[in-house]
């Protein structure tokens, strides 16, 4: 029987979902923090003394910059010293970045607060951690397990964010962060004892990270967190200015398009095999790229924009599942820190990346020159894809 058979028919240990469980709470309480800014920290730090479009962009995907530049040292560290201790001094850094941002009384401390949450950069080794605490028969199952994680902080933070904002403040949201981080320094008491991770490597490089099916998935992900985030600077402005929706109601289409979403992704998600079929892929990219030529040319109502933010997130959402998931299976031996710290770089990179495209694209006054921006990246994907597939 072969053994992508048979992992169907493997039962996860308890141990195994204690570690798959804690590590997917603790990243989706520290990224709960960040997609809760995500639709509400570009209209609030236009209003900062100081502000610029170039800016208000580098506010939203600054902390991308910290976490591109940190994952892969810290990655490489905790395959070093253990996955614990880096992981407890990232959410110290990270709540100590958000105190920072919520105190802060012009652009610029807001700015310097992001990127210093984003130097608490633990993405590779929560990941690692899962890794290491789950055979490889049910490691697709884990990877899953917490990206729908994830992918449900993601729902939550895009319901939770505009209203708390609308009524308490966006600098609330920034104490909400600080106050989750500490509370993932405490979850970490539950994790089971005597999980073993490889024994360190003898010497300091990434060569096995840079390897073309890794670099590969590092592209990717970073291709689709720049879409994302240039999308999250342009889409306030698009519902608040062209289409006139009072900020309080901006939660109610985010959710309403990601609940319609599932109709594409769940189907994507069964569709996809252990090892990964390019097709789910290509079909996931079809999906965001027509949502955003939507979101560009034909955002003239409400109608138009749900259709293109459903079709967008059913590609999102299941990209976001499928490529770590993908990565998990790839990445092996004693620098899967590292390996996993070169992919989140990347991931964190395009953030920072799509926040530059976002504000940038967005001085000309029109939304949709951002969206038509991200749609171009969404074909450089899909024409990538077919030359790495030739």
């Amino acid at each position: 029987m072969s053994e992508e058979n048979s992992s169907d028919k493997v039962a996860m240990l308890t141990s195994e979902k204690r570690v798959v469980g804690v590590a997917a709470l603790i990243s989706a309480f520290r990224l709960l923090g960040l997609f809760a800014l995500l639709p509400v920290l570009a209209p609030y730090a236009a209003r900062l003394p100081g502000a610029t479009p170039t800016l208000i962009g580098l506010a939203v995907g600054g902390y991308g910059l910290s976490q591109a530049a940190l994952q892969i040292p810290l990655g490489m560290l905790s395959d070093r010293i253990g996955r614990k201790p880096v992981i407890i001094g990232g959410l110290v850094v990270f709540a100590l970045g958000s105190v920072i941002a919520a105190l802060g009384d012009t652009i610029q401390v807001v700015i310097i607060g992001r990127i210093l949450q984003g130097a608490g950069a633990i993405s590779a080794t929560l990941s690692a951690l899962v890794t290491d605490g789950t055979r490889e028969q049910v490691r697709t199952r884990s990877m899953a397990i917490y990206g729908v994680g994830i992918g449900l902080s993601f729902m939550l933070a895009l319901v939770i964010g505009p209203a708390i904002a609308a009524y308490a403040g966006v600098p609330v949201l920034f104490w909400m962060a600080a106050t989750l981080a500490v509370v993932g320094v405490g979850l970490l008491r539950l994790l089971p004892a005597g999980i073993e991770q490889p024994a360190a490597p003898p010497e300091w490089n990434l060569r096995s990270a840079l390897r073309p099916d890794l670099l590969r998935l590092d592209f990717y992900v970073f291709l689709l967190h720049a879409m994302l985030t240039a999308s999250f600077v342009a889409l306030p402005f698009l519902l608040s200015r062209k289409l006139e929706l009072p900020s309080t109601t901006h939660w109610q289409l985010y959710v309403g398009a990601l609940l319609v979403s599932l109709a594409g992704t769940i189907p994507l998600i069964l569709r996809d095999e252990r090892q990964g079929k390019e097709s789910t892929v290509v079909m996931a990219l079809v999906l965001m790229l027509t949502g955003l030529l939507l979101l560009a040319f034909v955002s003239f109502s409400v109608l138009p924009v749900f259709v293109a933010l459903a079709l967008f997130f059913a590609g999102f959402t299941f990209l976001e599942a499928a490529l770590p998931a993908r990565l998990s299976i790839l990445a092996h031996g004693s620098e899967r820190g590292a390996m996993l710290g070169v992919f989140s770089s990347s991931q964190f990179l395009g953030i920072f990346a799509g926040g530059l495209i976002g504000g940038r694209f967005l001085a000309s006054g029109n939304p949709g020159d951002v969206f038509f921006v991200c749609a171009l990246l969404a074909a450089i994907w899909l024409a990538s894809s077919g030359l790495f597939r030739r």
